[in-house]
């Protein structure tokens, strides 16, 4: 069981919305943030920028500023490959795999003029043309989701989120290797005033442990000074029906619990 913290504050499902493919990448938030965002922070890219692509249709006057180091001209030789022996070893899977040999283009177009992707990495650090901490990168903005998704580097910036927590409205972050990180999880919960959970998901590309518990959670947090917020623990069930997906069609979908 999953400890109480991470049990999130109650909102209404009406105030609730999903943006983004109903897999992975697909993230639950609070609404009434939307219209007061006027940028997103996106922490790891990958090859997936589904939800940032959603999002500009509800908000297009946003602007998407990504930072990845992973995702460069090696990366996309590297996938072009992989793209091409798929296409010809998996018949079933020739359409999908066309339309991802084109991926290039489209994050070529995607990230251009208003939208961009820096190729540095997301650290406690300045160091020109390799790595930025979160303080510089939002040192001059606010009213911004911050999305953060960096395999196990987001426990080395939770002090900075803290430090930036009033600048934020929604902060959307993937949580890795849980169990053995769990106090820092909680730490940053604990210290958190501006920034409250209110929706979490188990990310089941990864296995469970001896518990049954997701090793990687996905949680959503809100600024409570931006919304009407009260602070009451939620009754929900999580996944939560029409707004919760499988990361993975082919694997089971966590079920949560909570200890008392």
């Amino acid at each position: 069981m999953l400890p109480k913290y991470l049990k999130p504050f109650h909102i209404e499902n009406e105030n609730l919305i999903r943006i983004g493919p109903k897999l992975d990448g697909g993230y639950v938030l609070d609404k009434r943030t939307i219209p007061l965002t006027e940028k997103i922070i996106t922490c790891g890219l990958n090859d997936d920028w589904e939800f940032e692509k959603n999002f500009l249709k509800i908000k297009p006057n946003c602007e998407i500023i990504a930072y990845d180091h992973t995702v460069n001209r090696q990366f996309w030789i590297d996938r072009f490959k992989k793209d091409i022996v798929h296409f010809f070893l998996f018949k079933k899977l020739r359409l999908r795999k066309i339309i991802s040999i084109f991926k290039y283009y489209d994050y070529s177009n995607f990230f251009k003029s208003r939208n961009k992707h820096h190729q540095l990495k997301i650290s406690n650090k300045n160091i020109e043309n390799k790595e930025i901490t979160l303080d510089k990168i939002l040192h001059n903005y606010d009213n911004l989701i911050l999305k953060i998704d960096i395999e196990g580097d987001e426990y080395n910036i939770l002090n900075q989120i803290l430090d930036n927590s009033k600048k934020i409205n929604s902060l959307l972050i993937e949580f890795h290797d849980i169990q053995k990180n769990i106090h820092l999880i909680k730490d940053f919960i604990d210290q958190s005033n501006d920034l409250k959970l209110i929706h979490i998901h188990g990310n089941n590309y990864t296995c469970a442990n001896i518990h049954e518990d997701p090793n990687v959670i996905e949680l959503t947090f809100t600024n409570i000074k931006k919304i009407n917020f009260e602070q009451k623990t939620t009754k929900k069930n999580y996944p939560i029906n029409g707004l919760d997906y499988k990361n993975r069609h082919r694997k089971n979908e966590f079920i949560l619990n909570f200890q008392d």
